[in-house]
């Protein structure tokens, strides 16, 4: 291959990957054409990107990028995954995938996260964490709890002494009600 072309494809890649900080390397080899397609469509429904690309284009094409830590000294084939709504909820879609039977040969190879390469092991570690909608959520419980608690210690005495006032009103009624008819009975 020509420099010229080389360059042309690196191009392309480096269009393709901007903006990209997260990605994962997967191996794709020994999946036969149909699992292959089914993985891809797969991954295309969650809104993951897999390219299959050779490791010096890769490397020349995210050269002084976020993802140029996940090149560096890999040897054989790989391809690349990215997308997604963060690198957990990629992680956790590699990390299901390489677990399903027929896509045996499909697995995670490593990755890169916030410009830090990735093993393997790291990707299965991460793809266990919680997606940043979960984080959200979580956040979001601990923000309000305390406000819950104070309202709940607010109303609990105010709802106590209505109850109260309102069961103590009741038997003031039945008190008077029983007077009533022990007159009305008198008089007859």
């Amino acid at each position: 291959m020509s420099k010229y072309v080389k360059n042309l494809i690196a191009g392309h890649l480096r269009e393709r990957l901007d903006g990209v900080d997260a990605a994962l390397l997967v191996n794709v080899i020994g999946l036969d054409a149909n699992a292959n397609n089914h993985l891809r469509a797969e991954l295309q429904s969650k809104d993951i990107n897999l390219m299959v690309i050779k490791n010096s284009l890769a490397a020349r094409a995210t050269e002084g990028t976020a993802l140029s830590p996940m090149f560096v000294g890999l040897n054989g084939t790989a391809a690349i995954c990215w997308g997604s709504e963060d690198v957990v909820s990629l992680a956790k879609e590699v990390s299901r995938l390489a677990g399903e039977e027929q896509y045996e040969a499909f697995e995670p190879r490593g990755g890169v996260m916030d410009g830090e390469p990735l093993t393997a092991e790291q990707v299965a570690a991460v793809s266990k964490w919680p997606t940043r909608t979960e984080q959200l959520s979580i956040l979001l419980g601990q923000i309000l709890s305390p406000g819950a608690n104070l309202s709940g210690q607010l109303i609990g005495p105010g709802s106590a002494l209505a109850s109260q006032i309102e069961q103590r009103g009741e038997d003031d009624e039945d008190d008077e009600g029983g007077e009533k008819e022990g007159q009305e009975g008198q008089e007859d």
